[in-house]
């Protein structure tokens, strides 16, 4: 009799994960542009109502999950990148766990500064002016 495996449905390595975390990014991204449009319309219908809308997104939470929409349209674009050069480069299967690698590389690079410069308005405000 067979084992059952236990843990987790997708047990295909790195590979898989990278595929979850995409469609993650996308469905994440896709949501944020519906809520983005339908927050822009709201301006049509009434302004009063849209300016506290817009009002609503200066406050640290926001500011947190606008860090989460970047990091999410960075890994989204690089692997999806990796996905085209493995789909239409001879060698990218061969090569897809360094690629793999390169583009999770390439996102701490870019994320960690980008954090921060985009955090430190609202730590600031939260905490008082870094020395």
């Amino acid at each position: 009799m067979a084992a059952t495996p236990v843990g987790t449905l997708y047990a295909g390595g790195q590979g898989m994960w990278s595929w979850v975390a995409q469609r993650i990014t996308g469905i994440a991204v896709f949501f944020f542009l519906y809520v983005h449009v339908l927050d822009t319309a709201l301006v049509r219908v009434s302004p009063e109502a849209y300016d506290l809308v817009i009002a609503t997104y200066k406050t640290p939470i926001v500011n947190l999950l606008e860090v989460g929409l970047v990091g999410a349209v960075l890994y989204h674009a690089l692997n999806g990148l990796r996905v085209i050069a493995v789909d239409f480069w001879a060698k990218g299967p061969r090569y897809q766990k360094q690629m793999l690698w390169t583009v999770v590389g390439v996102w701490v690079i870019v994320m960690v500064p980008g954090t921060y410069y985009m955090m430190k308005h609202t730590v600031e405000a939260l905490f008082g002016s870094t020395p």
